[in-house]
């Protein structure tokens, strides 16, 4: 029975169901149940239809919130889909991963008093409905174009630009340096905030429609950036950015002090059935020991979640800032407190320490300062400040840094140094076409903003490929050569 709408003033938002923290800290499934259909109709008419959807605004896709989620409430789950859609290739992703406590969910209108209404909830129950239904099927573009257009990157950005590109009818060719589909939403994003089935039934789907991935391939070692686009119509660069951030103190470069990603990366492999010779050794793996995580983002955030499902003795994160002024979701922050994770604010460190006080050998605690609040940045965040004689030691023998990630320099990694990038190395690009200093090279998603969220990665492949289509259709015809297709699929 179809729900009326602004039902907050009479309905308390109520978000699915949490696995118990015992239940949930054993294995990597995801935490939340899902919505029944009654639950999923029922919050969705929480939603106040507002005049001015700031839930939309917000949305770095400017989703049709409002319009999927009264849908939603009539059970016109079908038509919530096709809306859900119509702006995001990837709706089932976004509504696990995203961060809506700062996005949508942050800036509904009835979130002050009411509690705002659980728009990733629903977005995800519709989804999965969607496949549960079969309404998700491979697509077949109405005619096929000539052109083709190679796509450096199997991420949220590619794949977004991929779908659009290939539904359009062009030829589109993938190429990614991993053995699956999907870039860091596989192998950096843990599966109990996003199980691995989901990205890789979104892939077989892009297979299935005809995009051609070319996988364990490397642009620079398996061919140049130029070699691509001698190959191809159109070339975009969607390779996010990887290069960790470091810390500089002493003690650094002991034994198990590791790169966030090299974690995340053997955890999620050995999720998916591989075998992981630095996690069977022990170096990558936190069972039975002290693990101490450094940072306050999204990324620390599975660090030390995954800690606590390896069996760790005792996490702790480490940050330098406070609870109001981190950057991580506090959704996140929320779910590892109740899974046995202690944060320690206001806290930076000074030194890895080893067995004999030096740094040689293996990690075996973290000196750490307290650190205080002073004037804002330019980036109007408070700057942490050193409290002088505040030093403190935490036991430690396994370090994590999650202090974010720079771009790698893709000049010299594709060989091509006619390639420009910004002084922070970054590819500089107009930002009304996306295209580079090279033709018909365009770039999208981290590896141009850096470091963001995977829904603007999704944002900026959707615009990426609308910009691409328009400059193939704006230049003549390039001489049409037979191309042999090869389709490699992920590895199971």
């Amino acid at each position: 029975m179809a729900q009326k709408m602004l039902k907050f003033v009479t309905v308390e938002q109520r978000m699915p169901t949490k696995r118990s923290t015992a239940e949930r800290a054993a294995d990597f499934q995801e935490i939340y149940d899902r919505f029944s259909t009654s639950q999923a109709a029922e919050q969705a008419a929480r939603c106040s239809q507002c005049g001015v959807p700031y839930c939309q605004i917000h949305c770095p896709l400017n989703n049709n919130i409002p319009d999927w989620l009264k849908l939603t409430a009539e059970g016109r789950l079908e038509e919530a889909y096709e809306l859900a859609s119509a702006t995001n290739t990837l709706p089932e992703v976004c509504g696990r991963i995203c961060p809506q406590d700062r996005l949508c969910e942050g800036n509904c209108v009835i979130e002050r008093n009411f509690d705002s209404v659980t728009i990733g909830a629903v977005e995800r129950y519709i989804t999965d409905t969607a496949w549960d239904q079969g309404w998700i099927k491979p697509f077949t573009p109405k005619r096929e174009l000539a052109a083709s257009i190679g796509i450096i990157g199997a991420g949220p950005g590619g794949l977004a630009a991929a779908e659009r590109l290939r539904r359009r009818g062009y030829e589109v060719h993938v190429y990614d340096r991993y053995d699956r589909i999907g870039g860091l939403l596989i192998y950096g994003i843990p599966g109990f905030k996003l199980e691995k089935e989901v990205v890789q039934r979104r892939a077989k789907q892009y297979v299935d429609s005809g995009v051609i991935f070319h996988l364990n391939f490397e642009v620079g070692r398996d061919a140049t950036l130029q070699e691509l686009r001698d190959r191809h119509d159109a070339v975009l660069i969607a390779t996010g950015v990887y290069k960790p951030r470091d810390v500089a103190v002493p003690g650094a470069g002991l034994d198990n002090v590791v790169p966030a990603l090299d974690y995340l990366i053997a955890a999620n492999r050995v999720g998916l059935g591989d075998t992981v010779a630095a996690f069977t050794s022990g170096q990558l793996n936190a069972a039975d020991r002290h693990v101490v995580v450094i940072g306050g983002g999204d990324t620390a955030m599975d660090c030390v979640r995954t800690a606590v499902r390896q069996g760790a003795k005792s996490v702790k994160c480490l940050y330098r800032r406070d609870r109001d002024n981190m950057p991580g979701s506090m959704r996140e922050v929320k779910n590892a407190e109740e899974e046995g994770v202690e944060f320690i604010w206001l806290s930076a460190p000074q030194a890895f320490v080893g067995a004999d006080g030096d740094g040689v050998g293996a990690v075996k605690a973290v000196l750490a300062q307290r650190m205080r609040l002073g004037s804002p940045d330019a980036s109007g965040r408070r700057s942490p400040e050193a409290v002088k004689d505040s030093t403190f030691r935490i036991e430690a023998d396994l370090v994590i840094k999650a202090l974010g990630f720079d771009p790698e320099d893709l000049p010299t990694l594709f060989n091509a140094p006619e390639l420009e990038v910004t002084r922070w190395g970054t590819v500089k690009v107009d930002h009304k076409t996306a295209m580079t200093n090279l033709d018909g090279v365009f770039a999208v998603g981290d590896i141009v903003r850096g470091a963001s969220l995977v829904v603007w990665a999704i944002r900026d492949g959707r615009d990426a490929a609308a910009a691409i289509d328009k400059y193939l259709a704006a230049r003549p015809a390039r001489d049409a050569r037979p191309r042999k297709r090869k389709v490699l699929v992920a590895a199971s």
